[in-house]
């Protein structure tokens, strides 16, 4: 804790005189973040590290798994962060990035007994439909660590569907104003993977290349008529 505290005087004493001008005009004009991340409490995965993003670039969400509850179904930090970043902060990107070797989804593989934290079995509900895929729709002989990866990214999809379930989120992408986005985190390689809404499947983000979208930016109405305007 002394280590930690240690870098707080630095950051006091060499980081913010050097970035002051940026700390000011967030102070004054306020945040407009370019996106919001959900992503995991894991200490191993930070977001604006990964992101290399500055001060008020980012709004973050972090929890253990990456998760978002369906709408309704419980509310809480992660609903209301989604709500407040579309409605108020105007984000109009969201992420949810999960990461490898995660103890939420490891627990979720391995059908860890978690009788004495109830609280965090609770939680990983909201992760049963992907442990149900990769249970009933991948092959019984993966390795423990391909289990764990596949977990993970199922993980991922499922989360991308509940958020979906957000009426904000929901009457964004149909005005397609809101653009949905799947990463996956390998730590060991320090590869970040995008989810590819057309395939379905993750896919290396490269520079220079297109950037795999789970959800673009695209109008959608499940009514696909051109109404006319009424008359003055």
């Amino acid at each position: 804790m002394n280590e930690l505290i240690g870098r707080v005087f630095s950051f006091e004493t060499k980081v913010f005189p050097n970035e002051s001008a940026l700390y000011n005009q967030l102070a004054s004009h306020g945040q407009s973040p370019k996106a919001l991340m959900i992503s995991c409490a894991d200490s191993r995965i930070v977001p604006e590290h990964i992101m290399q993003a500055q001060p008020g670039d980012l709004f973050v969400c972090r929890n253990a798994g990456n998760i978002v509850p369906p709408h309704a179904s419980q509310l809480g930090g992660v609903t209301a962060t989604v709500e407040y970043a579309v409605m108020v902060l105007g984000v109009r990107d969201i992420i949810v990035c999960g990461h490898s070797d995660c103890g939420a989804m490891k627990a979720l593989a391995t059908d860890a007994d978690l009788t004495a934290m109830p609280n965090v079995a609770a939680w990983l509900r909201h992760s049963h439909a992907a442990q149900k895929v990769c249970r009933e729709s991948y092959p019984a002989d993966l390795s423990d660590m391909e289990k764990l990866r596949n977990m993970a990214l199922e993980n991922v999809v499922v989360q991308l569907t509940h958020l979906r379930t957000h009426p904000s989120v929901a009457s964004g992408i149909a005005r397609g104003e809101i653009a949905l986005h799947g990463w996956y985190v390998d730590i060991h390689a320090g590869q970040v993977l995008g989810l590819d809404g057309d395939t379905g499947h993750f896919v290396p983000l490269r520079e220079g290349q297109p950037l795999p979208v789970a959800q673009p930016h695209v109008r959608r109405l499940a009514a696909d008529v051109a109404y006319a305007q009424a008359a003055e």
